[in-house]
């Protein structure tokens, strides 16, 4: 027995959302074996679903992105959501021709079912206990929530970094679901640096003495210090060194050297404020599941000699790959190695690499050239 509830945000300029929950009972085999016996979905809608629901489009977000993509709570709410510069009235997403979906994949903090949501065999956070979840589940419990909507194909699905990993896995586990996948600022699969980068924050996490293997609910205490750290060093690596240079370069906060370990330069500054941010908002179990499944996504893992052309084969919708020059965390190398595998298999992709300052953050940034590249693309795709 499931229930859902629907509710189209109304398109105006600044509309105003709410976040609905759908809630399943059927069980959920996981990748690792884990099942999840019952568990909720938190999305939010934008625009009309047409009558024969062809002008879907799922938003897919990344690390630590949610299912607020668009709009505002609230008239005076001066925060929208995370991707409102593309998804909107008039904007390059539509929603005057598009029914916009954002959700909260499973294992995060905001709603969806995750480690710090209540688990219903002990009445106390799930913690340490909630599986490990990957991109394939995350499509997986995406493909219900389509069903429940009565979305039998997306006319396109869309998402930057993680998220440009989920549609990927669309276009295989579902290819028939989906007619155009907007993969931006990603990658087929993660470097070793990369690696490198997630299992650092993590274990600024995990040796942080609140953490408590996971359990810190239970403990009325909180891994604020791992958390933050994983936050600024993440931070680093979305930014450029054009952008950390133009915007800081070597200003000192007060003028001066303090010949101590507090805070000297802006950039040290900037760091400690992001970090401070995120680690109260964000939630640590989550943090760290997000990065695994990061980790773990390759589509060519159980036959690797196959190739990306090969896992890439059974995708029957058209792609457009973007990706950002200054972007060294999925630099547009990588990009291009999902191009030429699509290319390879005869099957149809365009390629825009886009000049930019930004760094890996440049696919939320409100670049014109960009937003009217999605545009011209979006306005060939049928509703």
């Amino acid at each position: 027995m499931s229930r859902i509830t629907m509710q189209s945000a109304s398109s105006t300029q600044n509309m105003v959302v709410a976040a609905q929950t759908a809630h399943f009972d059927t069980p959920l085999t996981l990748k690792s074996g884990a099942v999840l016996d019952s568990y909720d979905l938190v999305y939010e809608t934008y625009g009309t679903l047409n009558a024969d629901a062809s002008n879907a489009i799922l938003v897919c977000h990344a690390l630590s992105g949610n299912h607020h993509v668009a709009g505002v709570y609230e008239a005076s709410d001066k925060k929208p959501g995370w991707w409102d510069n593309m998804v909107g009235a008039g904007k390059p997403i539509d929603t005057d021709r598009f029914f916009v979906i954002g959700l909260n994949n499973l294992g995060g903090c905001h709603g969806s079912t995750g480690p710090k949501s209540i688990n219903p065999a002990t009445g106390h956070a799930y913690g340490a206990a909630f599986p490990l979840v990957t991109v394939e589940d995350w499509v997986a419990s995406q493909a219900r929530l389509a069903d429940k909507l009565g979305i039998r194909q997306f006319a396109a699905i869309m998402g930057g970094s993680l998220g440009g990993m989920q549609v990927l896995h669309w276009s295989i586990a579902y290819p028939e679901r989906v007619r155009h996948c907007l993969v931006i600022a990603s990658a087929p699969k993660l470097t070793a640096q990369n690696i490198a980068f997630n299992d650092v924050a993590r274990q600024a996490i995990l040796t942080d003495p609140d953490f408590h293997g996971g359990d810190y609910y239970q403990h009325d205490t909180y891994p604020r210090r791992g958390l933050r750290l994983a936050r600024m060093l993440g931070h680093i690596t979305y930014l450029s060194d054009d952008v950390m240079g133009s915007k800081f370069g070597r200003i000192l906060r007060q003028g001066g050297f303090n010949y101590g370990y507090d805070v000297d330069f802006e950039i040290e500054s900037y760091l400690r404020y992001q970090g401070d941010k995120f680690a109260d908002s964000f939630d640590a179990n989550t943090y760290l599941l997000m990065t695994k499944a990061l980790d773990y996504f390759d589509p060519t893992h159980t036959a690797p000699e196959a190739g990306l052309s090969a896992a890439l084969a059974p995708a029957q919708a058209a792609f457009l790959v973007i990706s950002f020059t200054t972007d060294w965390r999925f630099a547009p190398e990588r990009s291009r190695e999902i191009v030429k595998a699509l290319l390879d298999n005869g099957q149809q992709v365009s390629y825009a690499e886009i000049v930019s300052k930004h760094g890996h953050d440049a696919f939320l940034m409100p670049d014109a050239h960009y937003h009217a590249l999605v545009r011209a693309y979006m306005e060939r795709v049928s509703g």
